[in-house]
């Protein structure tokens, strides 16, 4: 697997967030998400990456306004470097999130059989609370500061969610973890 960022196999959990080109929403996603598991005491327990559909941007940065918004959050984006996901990365993964339904059909296009196909999930069906119904999270890349923060919070609640689904079976696993404020 030629992950910039290393995959860890060993995690009892592999998460991989997918966006169209690794510079917006599926940076802010990593970051949110590497937060939550840290602060919940899973670091070891739960790997997290980001890659696109995408290979235009590969090797580049996050776009500016993603590192912006999310050091305003008090997260780190400046490291990032945008990568085109590979669909051998599907047997290494438990969870391909993706930000809409465009995404979707690309991933579960790729996937070779139903389980990997299954792994493909729309990051927003993981916070029907506050999600309103809306499945897509907006592609902020297009518009201004004001749509990346947007998005920002979108993706911070949603995944918010998902980590709440996640983390008791990864604890049942890793033993003790810290319980989020």
């Amino acid at each position: 697997m030629s992950f910039d960022r290393t995959l860890d196999e060993s995690a009892l959990f592999r998460i991989c967030f997918v966006c169209t080109g690794n510079i917006c929403r599926s940076p802010m996603a990593e970051a949110v998400f590497k937060n939550l598991v840290r602060k919940g005491g899973l670091a070891g327990a739960i790997t997290v990456v980001s890659a696109g559909t995408g290979d235009w941007h590969v090797g580049e940065r996050s776009d500016e306004r993603t590192v912006e918004a999310l050091r305003l959050r008090g997260l780190d984006g400046t490291t990032h470097r945008a990568r085109q996901f590979d669909p051998d990365w599907f047997e290494h993964l438990d969870l391909v999130v993706v930000f809409d339904r465009s995404q979707e059909r690309i991933l579960r296009a790729w996937a070779s059989n139903d389980l990997d196909r299954s792994k493909v999930q729309l990051l927003m069906s993981f916070d029907s609370e506050t999600s309103g119904g809306t499945q897509d999270v907006p592609d902020p890349y297009y518009s201004d500061a004001a749509m990346f923060d947007q998005v920002l919070g979108m993706i911070d609640r949603a995944c918010t969610a998902l980590f709440r689904q996640v983390r008791p079976g990864v604890h049942r696993v890793a033993g003790s973890y810290k319980e989020l404020p």
